[in-house]
């Protein structure tokens, strides 16, 4: 059972990230996740919708774009997802591009298009053009909700957000998608990179080991 531990150290600047201690049913076949949707309403944050998200930086959600997704943007994602439909593999890698296209589109709204990886201490607090960790997983856990709700994943769905404790630091955390026939979970994380880069699309076991 996963729970969305209590936020500690600088790192959270505010963030205001409770523990939600109580576990949540397993989803549906389909459906999402409630532990997904449950980290979002940590940051006070509606489930988003396939025409809008609220999309997160400067820290702690501390600053929220909402954005439009019209009929071209959807047009998009199916586009870039479609080379993902042969295999869980091909469809990580599509997940992983359409991430990228994501931060992209909403740079000239949200003006971040010089977010650096690993941003992170006092000297970013409420810097608008940056993310923290838990911006970063609030933005790809909606991005991943409307690929589901779009029916663009084929072989994955979205589950609840993990973390794990950074060496000298506080807690890191990443959205995670679950393969529907193995059930191997994947970490789907942009913080370590810069805009425009790939996210690490890890093995979960991986991923809390450091990578």
């Amino acid at each position: 059972m996963r729970a969305i531990g209590v936020l500690l150290g600088t790192m959270l600047l505010g963030a205001g990230i409770a523990g939600a201690g109580v576990a949540a049913p397993p989803a549906a076949a389909g459906e999402v996740d409630p532990g997904a949707t449950a980290f979002l309403q940590t940051v006070s944050l509606p489930r988003p919708a396939v025409s809008r998200v609220i999309f997160c930086h400067g820290f702690g959600c501390a600053f929220r774009t909402e954005i439009g997704l019209g009929p071209g943007d959807r047009a998009r994602m199916a586009s870039l997802m479609a080379s993902g439909a042969g295999s869980p593999a091909a469809e990580r890698a599509a997940i992983a591009r359409t991430e990228v296209w994501f931060e992209k589109r909403v740079a000239p709204l949200t003006g971040t298009g010089k977010a650096k990886a690993r941003a992170g201490g006092l000297g970013h607090a409420n810097d608008r053009t940056q993310f923290d960790c838990i911006d970063a997983t609030v933005n790809t856990t909606s991005l991943l909700i409307v690929l589901q709700e779009l029916g663009l994943l084929k072989h994955h769905r979205v589950v609840e957000p993990i973390s794990r404790l950074l060496t000298g630091g506080g807690p890191h955390y990443t959205a995670v998608i679950k393969e529907t026939k193995s059930g191997a979970e994947w970490t789907v994380d942009p913080w370590t990179h810069d805009h425009g880069e790939l996210p690490d699309v890890w093995p979960v076991a991986r991923w809390k080991a450091g990578g």
